[in-house]
């Protein structure tokens, strides 16, 4: 059973598609389709329903994905750490991180990465910092670079790089916008627009919420900070968000007995030994 072909049956299974896992993995369709009969023959089993463009698993693709990935995930380990006895920093690094942190956290890491370790390849996926977590819970990433979660799964590891004080949020021309200071229950008169009720920033502020007694009143929510930010600048409702993000466009609102933050930092699994490359990109984002 050929590693290139189980990598072939897991990208179909996550793209949805042929084609789309061929674009992913710089191949033909052809040679896609090729590579999954293969491992169905050798199977003996169908591992995909192709109805029309539609792609799904099978009962057997169903049972073979969790598999197919630990193969993957331990081909790689077993090549990286052969590979990490001479020292050297290279290789291929796949981390995920979040737009906002990609945003406003990595670039000057990232630059001194790229500068000091020439010879590592960055796969970087922009993902929510929950996605990015069960991608490395998964093996799919070995480094996430994230909001870290309050109460993570026993199999990750956090290491805090960054704190991140939140801010409260308004229009200029929002009622609250000259107070200063105001109470929870001022602000609670109005909506928010708020990030998903399953990040891990909602959950800062749900908690002191209802530690305060109080209820949320959510107008609108969504994932992306900056669509968050041009809400909140457009008067539909306060928001926490970042400090890192306070422009002239919106205003602060200091709320009584209420300062919150989030940390930001790496996650890793605690059963994987770490690459080189992950090593030192935890190193520089420390350092920058």
């Amino acid at each position: 059973m050929e590693i290139a072909a189980l990598q072939a049956f897991v990208e179909v299974a996550d793209q949805g598609s042929f084609s789309a896992a061929a674009e992913a993995l710089y191949l033909t369709q052809p040679a896609v389709s090729k590579r999954v009969a293969q491992l169905e023959s050798e199977l003996d089993a169908r591992l995909f329903d192709r109805i029309g463009r539609r792609v799904s698993l099978t009962a057997a693709g169903n049972v073979l994905l969790p598999r197919a990935r630990r193969l993957i995930n331990d081909a790689r380990e077993l090549k990286r750490i052969v590979a990490d006895l001479s020292g050297e920093v290279r290789g291929r690094l796949v981390m995920g991180t979040s737009h906002h942190i990609g945003l406003h956290r990595l670039p000057l890491p990232l630059k001194r990465f790229t500068e000091h370790f020439p010879l590592v390849e960055l796969d970087i996926r922009f993902m929510d910092s929950e996605a990015a977590c069960r991608a490395v819970e998964t093996g799919d990433v070995e480094l996430a670079i994230v909001t870290l979660p309050h109460e993570p799964p026993a199999s990750l590891t956090l290491q805090t790089i960054w704190d991140d004080p939140l801010a409260f949020m308004v229009a200029v021309d929002h009622p609250l916008a000259a107070r200063g200071k105001v109470t929870l229950a001022e602000l609670l008169e109005y909506p928010a627009v708020l990030p998903g009720s399953t990040t891990y920033t909602r959950a800062i502020l749900e908690r002191a919420v209802r530690d305060a007694g109080s209820q949320l009143r959510v107008g609108m929510a969504t994932n992306y900070l900056e669509t968050l930010h041009m809400l909140v600048a457009t008067g539909l409702g306060w928001s926490l968000l970042p400090a890192t993000v306070l422009d002239d466009k919106v205003r602060e609102v200091e709320v009584d007995g209420m300062q919150l933050s989030r940390e930001l930092g790496a996650v890793t699994h605690r059963r994987r030994s770490l690459s080189n490359a992950a090593i030192e990109m935890i190193n520089v984002c420390r350092d920058a």
